[in-house]
């Protein structure tokens, strides 16, 4: 009877183990990019970029790594199956014993619940008389806790503190890095816009000298006008045609740069056409109504606050090294079924309660310590304080770059209109034969070179909102 529990007990040591082992869900897989219908929009490019530029999927399987260490911390409070068997094969004494013990550790007062059941048959010489059981064998609980040090944190709270921190602090800096590729983005598309814009401009303008030429021509046949004039504007149509092939170079670049944040739904740069171009420049990025309230938003910012606050747990920890250790163990037990080979002395429920205490003489190590994670934390915020003077500065001029460009785009775009108006009245009088050719073109290049300096203030514009979207750290602006 006593051999068949035996076996039994090990076959249960053998099942055990693996029921109590954990599963890991599979990550999520991410969600491919729309097609895109008719001409590319900012906002397709920021949803691309977020779900595929390969920066931001780096540091997301950074942030799986550091999820993966907290579980890995989080296995310090697992629950202990332990198990252990014996018998004696030769020799005077016959016996067997087994034992099993479940562990569950404590995530307060730094200590452990444990039951177990042990069984034993045969005899054991004196030296071995613990191993005694009734013939059904004996059921046993306890608990131990630790009173002063250990009791408010130790070694593997704290590790599993570190695996939060890591995980934040990777957050933060796929934060940082997501913030970075989308203005990056931003960037990359305004400048493709500008450049089909500016194409068009020097375009516009090669239109007029190139129709202006079929006119001269007709000119020159009925001899309104010298033959000289023909060969003049040949000249400024190819100075201009260079100036168009310069910015089809321009826009050909910036779709090349764009294509490292337009991606297809498998993650495949794709270089966007000129017919993808809009019709005209996006709409700056909305103004936070305090840009200065979401510092707290900030990754950097929240960078040195996570590290604090674990120099902190790390203090208390070090602190903790210096208490004593008085541990209290409180342990129940009874042995069931007949009377064993261990006669009567097992009968009954037997209780005990014990106190351990230790009391290091020199603890000059914990010391040196603290003092380290007091001046690491006294650093920390020093150089948080640095860091949000510099960020409170930085977006103070970018407000004032903001309030400057608005100013600029208004008075650019008052010196286009004149500047187009007077192009025309120009070619007006050009045709009917009161201005010379030479004037006429001073005036088409004027207004020219004013639409480009409008467009150049719209861009700045466009330049200044996404520096604030960024600085603050307006996650709904730059579409995260």
């Amino acid at each position: 009877m006593p051999s068949k529990r035996l076996l039994i007990l090990v076959a249960l040591m053998a099942t055990v183990g693996p029921a109590l082992a954990q599963d890991i869900a599979p990550l999520p897989t991410r969600a491919p990019v729309a097609p895109l219908s008719g001409p590319l929009q900012l906002a397709d490019v920021l949803a691309s970029s977020r779900q595929h530029a390969p920066q931001v999927l780096e540091a997301l399987a950074r942030v799986r790594g550091a999820e993966g260490k907290r579980l890995s911390a989080e296995g310090a409070f697992d629950t202990v199956f332990s198990a252990a068997a014996d018998t004696r094969l030769t020799g005077y004494y016959d016996n067997r014993y087994a034992e099993t013990k479940l562990t569950r550790p404590l995530e307060q007062w730094g200590g452990n619940v444990y039951g177990g059941y042990r069984v034993s048959d045969g005899r054991f010489p004196i030296y071995e008389d613990k191993n005694y059981t009734n013939q059904f064998g004996e059921i046993k609980a306890g608990v131990v806790l630790a009173l002063l040090r250990d009791r408010a944190i130790d070694d593997r709270r704290f590790n599993r503190t570190q695996a939060e921190a890591d995980i934040a602090l990777a957050d933060a800096d796929r934060l940082f890095i997501a913030i970075g590729v989308q203005r990056r983005a931003l960037d990359a598309y305004n400048q493709w816009v500008v450049a089909g814009e500016r194409l068009e401009i020097v375009r516009n303008l090669l239109n007029l000298a190139q129709d202006r030429q079929k006119g001269l021509e007709r000119q020159v046949t009925l001899g309104l006008r010298p033959r000289i004039i023909l060969t003049e504007n040949q000249q400024n149509i190819l100075r201009r045609q260079t100036l168009v092939v310069e910015a089809e170079q321009a826009l050909a670049s910036a779709a090349n740069t764009l294509s490292l944040y337009w991606r297809d739904a498998d993650g495949r740069p794709v270089i966007p056409s000129p017919a993808q171009l809009p019709s005209d420049l996006p709409t700056p990025l909305p103004l936070p109504i305090d840009p200065k309230s979401a510092l707290s938003m900030r990754p950097d910012l929240r960078t040195i606050d996570v590290r604090m606050q674990v120099a902190r747990d790390r203090l208390a920890l070090d602190q903790n090294a210096l208490l004593p250790r008085l541990d209290l163990n409180a342990e129940a037990s009874r042995d069931i079924g007949p009377i064993g080979e261990g006669g009567r002395s097992r009968e009954g429920t037997e209780t005990r309660i014990g106190l351990t205490f230790t009391l290091p003489l020199q603890r000059r190590a914990a010391q040196g310590r603290i003092m380290q994670t007091q001046a690491e934390i006294e650093a920390a915020m020093l150089r948080g304080q640095g860091l949000r003077e510099q960020i409170i500065a930085e977006i103070d001029t970018i407000g004032v770059a903001v309030d400057a460009t608005q100013r600029l785009l208004t008075l650019a775009g008052d010196e286009q209109a004149r500047a187009q108006d007077m192009a025309q009245a120009e070619r007006r009088r050009f045709e009917m034969g009161a201005s010379d050719f030479f004037l006429v073109n001073i005036r088409e290049e004027a207004a020219a070179d004013a639409a480009l300096r409008k467009l150049d203030a719209a861009y700045r514009q466009l330049i200044a909102h996404a520096d604030l979207a960024a600085a603050s750290a307006d996650t709904d602006a730059l579409g995260l």
